[in-house]
């Protein structure tokens, strides 16, 4: 054994909180916002919250300006889901429970650095946990997907390669002191998905390709979020040392 200074991990230190069930559709991505505030001004560390949401269409800030805006908000509320304007950019997005939503946190003095690598960085790492439960994922925008994004996750059909589907969407938020990254993967129950996104669209007069919604279980029937969640956990394993927090801390 050597004698010297002990190795100190480079890895952040990062608080999970699971979170039981969801604040609702608007307070959760509300929420959000309200740990990245808390995390520029110093009172929180980095952590990852991760929870199954409520039936919710994210719409982004140019959906919002759309002259079919009205008519693809009522299309939601008849179909139960909620549709709210996010801060993040990029156009509608849906998800529900049998979706599983991470918001990963971190104070930075400079958080601007590395912005963009952080979409790459994280993309990969989620990939890499869909695919440690047997689902052949990827980075990469695919034709036709709704929210197209360079870093979206996609999963391929074993059988049919050709036949890929969006399962993760990424966006970031990033404010002097602190940055905000978040994912959701869709892992069961793509069908209220595409038919909201379907009805969405059309009212936006906005194209994409209904094939490409879907989620992990309609390529590998037996994965749930359960499984997904602890693969997401085991995969940021690699990126800093995990610690559990109780989530009703982080509540008023």
């Amino acid at each position: 054994m050597t004698e010297g200074n002990p190795v100190v991990s480079e890895k952040p230190q990062l608080t999970l909180y699971r979170q039981p069930e969801s604040l609702g559709a608007a307070e959760d991505l509300d929420f959000a916002l309200e740990l990245l505030q808390r995390a520029r001004s110093g009172r929180l560390g980095p952590c990852l919250r991760l929870y199954r949401p409520q039936p919710t269409v994210a719409f982004g800030q140019r959906d919002a300006k759309l002259p079919g805006f009205a008519a693809a908000e009522e299309a939601c509320r008849v179909r139960g889901f909620e549709p709210l304007v996010r801060k993040a950019g990029g156009r509608a997005a849906a998800y529900h429970q049998g979706t599983l939503v991470i918001d990963h946190v971190e104070p930075h003095p400079d958080a601007i650095v590395r912005a963009k690598a952080r979409f790459s960085q994280f993309g990969e790492l989620l990939a890499g946990a869909l695919r440690g439960v047997g689902v052949h994922a990827a980075v990469g925008e695919i034709p036709g997907e709704y929210c197209p994004g360079e870093f979206s996750v996609h999963g391929e059909d074993p059988d049919f390669p050709a036949h890929r589907i969006k399962l993760i969407g990424t966006a970031q938020r990033v404010v002097s002191g602190g940055w905000l990254f978040s994912s959701v993967i869709v892992v069961e129950d793509s069908g209220p998905i595409r038919d909201v996104l379907t009805a969405t669209y059309d009212a936006l007069g906005l194209e994409w390709d209904p094939a490409t919604a879907g989620a992990a279980n309609d390529l590998l029937p037996h994965v749930d979020v359960t499984a997904v969640e602890a693969a997401v956990v085991d995969a940021y394993r690699a990126y800093g040392d995990i610690h559990d927090g109780d989530f009703r801390t982080l509540l008023p």
